[in-house]
């Protein structure tokens, strides 16, 4: 069955080429048709073009069905081109005629609009409520961990004194910058596109303003050809926000790798979180780190990905729209799965407390030793040549006992500061 049928047959080539993969993610996709169904009829019986019989009759179909969906009875047949065909279908099998006039007033460009608005609102909420859970995680580890010194880096040469609390809560404020973007997509997910039809309006007198509020949107896309102009560019949004996420989730996948090797020893993590190799018995290798770190990099591409589609497209509907859909949805699943992998495993980190302990490192407290030289009188530049020299003739001395008391320093990390921020936007 398709929406648009006339009595004749495409060619089964032409059939399997243009529905590619949609029966397998309108899966995920249907109860957001149903919902959005659901406030259609509701409103088409509000401004009489269904009776209050009809309009009752379809939403209870519309419950049965969205029932059987949360079930996981409801299925796609090959025979169908999608979820909106099956769901029509449906309605017509059980209420004959009046099934058949659901699709009054509207169009499927609005229904996979509105449909995909509802859908990312939802999961973009799941995705901030994920971020939460990790940021609380990484907060709690700094705490915990805050007094452990820990090399810091710059060029991957051994630079300064950093601690395992600047180290969790740097990530954890991190995620803060990243949820803004979620936000913004949230916010451009949260407009009722419902209405705009196949992207011109339509005769019927409907009352979007009743289907917005039905369906729990802030505002609606107003103009109609903008609502369908945002297909695409919602999707884009919440890549550009997922790819926020997926590269500070990336750069601290890196340094886990990186800190597990025996060449750093800083962290390790129980066997049962790493895996083995065919052939030598002592590998703990971090395959679970080196995936996250390869899918969220995968996901950085994603808005790139989406640009290539729709970049260029003129105002209203064209069949490359429906790509963007089997480049998002597989791309929400990754995202939520990494950040639930990642912060399921953090929880089991060990931390190494007595790395700084071996003699490689005491070039980290130069800066340290300079500065009390600065801080006892000496000009800055004689004390930065008095360091260089001692350092060049081996007979450098470290200052271990350092006390970095700023805003933001090892020793005063503001985590409360930095919780505060976060509750801001959660």
């Amino acid at each position: 069955m398709k929406l648009w049928d006339k009595g004749f047959s495409t060619d089964k080539k032409i059939d399997h080429f243009t529905v590619g993969n949609d029966r397998e993610l309108d899966l995920l996709l249907a109860k957001y048709d149903v919902i959005a169904s659901t406030a259609h009829a509701k409103m088409l019986g509000k401004i009489g073009l269904l009776s209050e019989e009809e309009a009752a009759s379809l939403v209870d179909e519309l419950e049965n069905i969205e029932s059987s969906i949360e079930k996981g009875t409801f299925t796609i047949e090959d025979s169908f081109e999608d979820m909106h065909s099956k769901i029509e279908f449906l309605l017509t099998e059980k209420l004959g005629d009046t099934g058949k006039k659901i699709h009054t007033a509207r169009s499927r460009n609005d229904q996979v609009l509105v449909a995909m608005h509802l859908y990312l609102k939802d999961e973009l909420t799941e995705i901030k409520s994920q971020t939460k859970a990790l940021f609380d995680l990484l907060m709690d580890l700094a705490e915990t961990h805050k007094a452990i010194l820990l090399p810091g880096y710059t060029h991957l040469q051994i630079a300064m004194p950093s601690s395992f609390g600047l180290w969790f809560s740097a990530y954890a404020e991190s995620l803060i910058d990243d949820l803004y973007f979620i936000d913004t997509a949230y916010k451009i997910a949260d407009q009722n596109p419902l209405g705009s039809a196949a992207g011109y309006g339509s005769s019927f007198p409907i009352d979007r303003t009743f289907t917005t509020e039905e369906m729990g949107f802030k505002t609606q896309k107003y103009n109609v050809v903008a609502a369908q102009m945002g297909r695409g560019k919602v999707e884009k949004a919440t890549a550009f926000g997922m790819a926020s996420i997926a590269a500070t989730l990336s750069k601290m996948a890196m340094d886990i790798c990186l800190y597990m090797s025996q060449n750093f020893d800083f962290i390790s993590f129980p066997d049962e979180l790493t895996t083995g190799s065919s052939i030598m018995p002592h590998k703990k290798n971090p395959d679970v780190f080196e995936l996250i770190r390869a899918k969220c990099n995968k996901l950085q591409a994603v808005p790139n990905q989406l640009t290539l589609v729709i970049n260029n497209l003129p105002s209203g509907y064209h069949r490359d729209l429906q790509l963007v859909k089997e480049i998002i949805v597989p791309a929400i699943q990754d995202m939520k799965a990494c950040l639930e992998i990642l912060t399921f495993s953090l929880k089991e980190i060990r931390v190494n407390k007595n790395i700084l302990e071996d003699p490689k490192y005491d070039y980290l407290f130069s800066v340290d030793t300079l500065n009390e030289l600065v801080q006892n009188g000496m000009p800055f530049r004689d004390a930065y040549k008095k360091m260089g020299q001692e350092i060049q003739e081996g007979t450098f001395t470290p200052k271990r006992n350092i006390s970095h008391s700023h805003e933001g320093s090892l020793g005063n990390l503001c985590l409360e500061e930095i919780k505060k921020k976060m509750d801001k936007i959660t």
